[in-house]
Formats: structure tokens, C-alpha cells, sequence
């Protein structure tokens, strides 16, 4: 069980960064569309992954 939420919590982990990586992107005057896709489409996965392992379904 430990094992599990070490890795739920890696998993919440790259999300955030995913996410703050999304945003410092997003704010950077040369941003490139398609990469804030993937980043977004990454953290979308993570999120999935995530929410498939807690049992969540929102």
C-alpha cells in the first residue's frame, strides 16, 4: 500500500510541475501552441492515471 501512494504522490507531483510548466509557457511572449498542447495533454494522462489509482471518478 505504501508503494501505491508513493507513487500517486510522484504522479500529483509531476502534474504540478506539469502544470506550472504549462503557465510559465503560457506567460512567455514566444510561446509555441503546440508544445502547451502536449504539456497539457501529459497532465491530462497524469491526471487519468492518477484518478484511476484513487478510485476517483470527477
Amino acid at each position: 500500500m505504501m508503494a501505491l501512494e508513493s507513487h500517486i504522490a510522484e504522479l500529483r507531483e509531476r502534474h504540478q510541475a506539469l502544470e506550472q510548466e504549462v503557465e510559465r509557457e503560457r506567460l512567455h511572449p514566444s510561446s509555441d501552441d503546440l508544445h502547451i498542447a502536449e504539456l497539457k495533454k501529459q497532465k491530462l494522462h497524469l491526471k487519468e492515471e492518477i484518478e484511476r489509482f484513487t478510485g476517483q471518478t470527477h
